[in-house]
């Protein structure tokens, strides 16, 4: 079925959102935990020992005891879903759910798997980040989308958040 006349939409309906950087978690991960097959790929995990927090919107630290929950499925994609706690320079607690995809062709894939330093150039990293925070100060974080863009280095990830405008 065709749309006709005032229904018929040419381009967008408003103008496309623009990204405002908020702050880069530099998150500090462990030796993975292998799984094995399971659940369409190689199932791994990440344990998050900590990290820093800084950005014009945020500052403070990643506390201990997150993770990252890894499929590396064939073909180059890995889902992600990585929990953590950031504790904020005023002591606030903010917990953080951030699903992602990481792709590249499957021998950077391998690289990255074994910690290896690559560039992040050859693949794509982006997560769709969630907050869950007590009102106040950082409620911003959950009245606002985000996106991410990540930097896998061997003994961390570099994530910077971007807030949707």
């Amino acid at each position: 079925m065709a749309l006709t006349g005032s229904a018929a939409i040419a381009g967008p309906a408003a103008p496309a959102p623009g990204l405002e950087y908020a702050f880069t978690a530099t998150v500090q991960v462990a030796a993975p935990i292998e799984q094995g097959q399971a659940d369409g790929g190689r199932k791994r995990f990440i344990p998050i020992t900590g990290g820093t927090v800084s950005g014009p919107m945020l500052s403070g630290e990643v506390l201990s005891g997150g993770g990252d929950w890894q499929v590396i499925e064939d073909h180059g994609l890995t889902r992600i879903e990585a929990r953590y706690f950031v504790k904020a320079s005023d002591g606030t607690v903010i917990e953080i759910t951030n699903p992602g995809v990481r792709v590249a062709e499957p021998e950077v894939i391998d690289r990255l798997a074994r910690g290896e330093e690559v560039d992040p150039a050859a693949y794509y990293f982006r997560t769709t980040p969630r907050f869950a925070v007590a009102a106040g100060k950082h409620e911003w974080l959950r009245r606002s989308v985000f996106v991410a863009r990540g930097v896998r280095k061997p003994d961390r990830v570099l994530v910077d958040f971007y807030v949707v405008r």
